[in-house]
């Protein structure tokens, strides 16, 4: 299949970042509240929609910075979602990044 011959599709891209604190022996996952639909108000990871010209792991730290203040040091890529009908939104693949913090970073 060449490009001139392939179908046009609607799917939109999207990061998110699990960011783990540990402290006190015991594990902490950093959550945000949504602010917009769907599932407004509902706990959710800090993430959202790639520009066009952002690279993954750019929008990552982006969407997390926005969302929460917070910077990482590091970020490796963790898992790839893509089930159709996941997103009420429309067909959505996430992209997710995984990294750490510490108490200093504002956690």
């Amino acid at each position: 299949m060449n490009v001139t011959t392939m179908r046009r599709q609607s799917i939109f891209v999207t990061v998110d970042a699990v960011v783990f604190l540990f402290e006190n022996n015991k594990e902490y996952v950093l959550l945000i509240q949504r602010k917009n639909e769907p599932y407004k108000g509902q706990w959710a990871l800090p993430g959202g929609f790639v520009e066009e010209d952002e690279d993954l792991e750019t929008a990552a730290r982006r969407e997390l910075k926005e969302e929460t203040g917070m910077d990482l040091e590091s970020c490796e890529q963790l898992y790839t979602f893509g089930k159709p009908g996941r997103d009420p939104r429309g067909r959505t693949i996430s992209i997710v990044y995984a990294g750490l913090a510490s108490k200093s970073n504002g956690a």
